[in-house]
């Protein structure tokens, strides 16, 4: 039988449940912090799309949104700094912010130098 999920002791249905200033008091202090001091301009935009469209997916530049039970099943893009990644909300994503799951950066996997890189490498043989 599989477990079903559970933030902080409360199920999905709960949270949703839940008004903003309760779950609010659930959160980890930096979220908690956030949201007492009320939600930017952009975030504010967010939520309203979300609520608005219920079935479009949006586009953002608010990486710094912490995810609501609210938003739990939608779609949201999120700028990773060159493109817009798209990211399905699931309740495991509850309570982090969204710019966690568009990861910004590329890693860098560095291979053998080419011909010419160095001075070692101009008598290798073309062969």
């Amino acid at each position: 039988m599989p477990k079903n999920f559970q933030y902080r002791g409360r199920t999905v249905d709960e949270l949703k449940a839940m008004s903003m200033d309760e779950f609010i008091s659930i959160l980890p202090a930096r979220m908690r912090r956030s949201l007492r001091r009320g939600l930017k301009g952009d975030q504010r935009i967010v939520l309203e799309k979300l609520r608005r469209d219920q079935g479009k997916p949006i586009r953002t530049h608010a990486r710094d949104m912490i995810i609501l039970p609210e938003m739990i099943g939608k779609s949201i893009f999120v700028h990773t700094g060159k493109e817009f990644k798209e990211i399905k909300v699931t309740e495991k994503m509850v309570g982090h912010y969204v710019g966690e799951f568009a990861i910004s950066i590329n890693l860098v996997r560095h291979g053998r130098p080419g011909i010419g890189a160095s001075r070692s490498s101009m008598y290798i043989p073309l062969k």
